[in-house]
């Protein structure tokens, strides 16, 4: 079996193409709500199950539906599967729901969502498109929390605040103070700290990506170059 598709997708998805980092798609909730990363944690695990299922079903209908009306069965299906979510996450984490709000129910608009079935779903198999899926959606959560990771220990100088919200009353004390005797940076929690600390990741995100490409050149074998001026001498 060749896993070399398989591996393409799962580095495109959590590194090479993020869509939080690289594409820059679904960026209003992922400024709005990235203030911890409790609420970060909840909004892109939300993103993640619409993803996969969305995919899925794309793919399942793709042979079956015309290129007219392929967009708002696209929507359609996005936005069934968005609401089976959202009252899934009303039921079970009722008070990380009120939290999140109407970012829960804009995951229909989210454009990284229609964008992988447009542009990858419609196209491949179901276990491709699944799998797209996953790795789009777990790349754009880790890119949620580590923006919300970055604006909690920056705002707030502790890490995990509220943590019962999204794993119950046993977490409550999951929270850890990392800077100690620390008043706390307001500007970090409003939105400008979220468009810094988010330009401060995709400015890490190069800086990684510029110095491996410098190592993998520096490491590719050199092929020498025929120089006809010497092969007469």
């Amino acid at each position: 079996m060749n896993l070399g598709p398989y591996r393409k997708i799962a580095l495109d998805g959590l590194w090479h193409n993020n869509q939080a980092l690289v594409a820059l798609l679904g960026l209003c909730p992922l400024l709005a709500v990235s203030s911890t990363v409790v609420n970060s944690l909840g909004l892109g695990l939300a993103t993640t199950v619409a993803l996969v299922f969305s995919n899925g079903v794309v793919s399942l209908v793709r042979n079956h539906i015309t290129p007219e009306v392929r967009l708002p069965v696209f929507v359609l299906v996005i936005a069934a599967n968005v609401t089976v979510i959202e009252l899934l996450m009303s039921a079970f984490f009722h008070d990380l729901y009120k939290i999140l709000g109407i970012f829960i129910p804009l995951i229909v608009t989210n454009c990284a969502i229609i964008g992988r079935a447009e542009a990858f779903a419609s196209k491949n198999t179901v276990d491709r498109a699944v799998l797209d899926g996953l790795f789009m959606g777990l790349g754009f959560t880790a890119a949620l929390m580590a923006l919300g990771a970055f604006r909690e220990i920056i705002g707030t100088g502790a890490l995990l605040n509220r943590a019962e919200l999204m794993f119950g009353e046993g977490a409550r004390n999951w929270s850890m103070r990392i800077i100690e005797n620390y008043d706390g940076f307001l500007l970090a929690v409003l939105p400008p700290g979220a468009f810094i600390g988010l330009g401060l990741i995709i400015a890490l995100k190069n800086v990684i990506d510029a110095r491996a490409n410098v190592r993998s050149h520096a490491t590719a074998p050199q092929t020498a170059s025929f120089d006809p001026a010497a092969r007469k001498a």
